[in-house]
């Protein structure tokens, strides 16, 4: 039996049907859709379809942030100017998702609530210093992407709020890159998702953020790895350091996909490769 479907068509008649913990919000539906059928984990008692609430769309520079609705499909996101102008790594992670239907309905938003530390767009919100804001009944609040998926499937957002945007800040614009390593380059849960960001100053790097997902229980930054390149000159020296320096540092799991091993490996290569087509480390 289906669950009975609620779709609001304003925020504070959705923030009201949140307030009932039976209702359980969706966005595209491209992963809840697979528990509806029973075939992965309990389908909900009730859904709350968000998918009229237009003050939940849309991609607009303001107050010096990049601002990305969290019902932006992945589609809308690849194809943004604005996105393609100021955070191309975010396009490179969208295009990778799924087939163009699953493109098409999957949302920025439901990848961040559902936190699956396989992700593709999550370790680019870490890399690129990113905060989601939530909303309630309560009123608003901010949450760094650094602090929001807390344990495996587990987040900072309470059952009464919802994701209504990500900020990424545009004040030091740095250069942000993306790689994933799947079956296939798309239509593939990934083994390996890594962002890469830093600022060049000086001939030396700035700002270093890497940040991975499938080698935790929750997409992480790795600082270890981080400070070995931070304020460091491109060399090969430094290059082998810290490839080597982050497949310690992760703790991957062997599953269906991959082994933990694989992942330390391909961890370590393609930060290698990034930073040798970065600055010739």
């Amino acid at each position: 039996v289906e669950p009975p479907v609620i779709t609001p068509r304003t925020l504070p008649e959705a923030y009201g049907l949140l307030g009932d913990e039976t209702y359980r919000p969706i966005a595209g539906g491209t992963d809840l859709m697979v528990q509806i059928t029973g075939e992965l984990g309990e389908p909900p008692e009730r859904i709350i379809d968000l998918w009229r609430l237009d003050e939940l769309r849309g991609i607009r520079i303001e107050d010096g942030a990049l601002l990305v609705g969290a019902l932006c499909t992945y589609t809308e996101i690849r194809r943004s100017a604005l996105v393609g102008e100021w955070l191309p790594a975010l396009a490179e992670a969208a295009a990778t998702i799924g087939a163009a239907q699953i493109q098409n309905r999957g949302t920025l938003g439901g990848n961040i609530a559902n936190a699956s530390p396989a992700g593709d767009t999550l370790p680019v919100l870490l890399a690129a210093d990113a905060s989601i804001t939530l909303g309630s009944a309560r009123g608003e609040r901010e949450v760094a992407a650094v602090d929001f998926w807390t344990a495996y499937r587990e987040t900072a957002r309470a059952p009464d709020e919802l994701v209504l945007r990500v900020r990424f800040p545009l004040e030091s614009r740095r250069t942000i890159r993306f790689r994933k390593v799947g079956t296939r380059r798309a239509q593939a849960i990934s083994k390996v998702v890594m962002a890469l960001a830093y600022r060049e100053d000086g001939g030396v790097w700035r700002d270093v953020r890497v940040a991975l997902g499938s080698v935790a229980a929750t997409p992480v930054r790795v600082a270890l790895t981080e400070g070995v390149l931070e304020g460091a000159a491109p060399r090969q020296t430094v290059a082998d350091h810290a490839a080597a320096t982050i497949t310690r540092e992760i703790a991957p799991i062997d599953d269906v996909r991959s082994t933990a091993d694989y992942r330390r490996s391909v961890s370590g290569r393609i930060l290698h490769r990034i930073l040798r087509e970065e600055g010739g480390w």
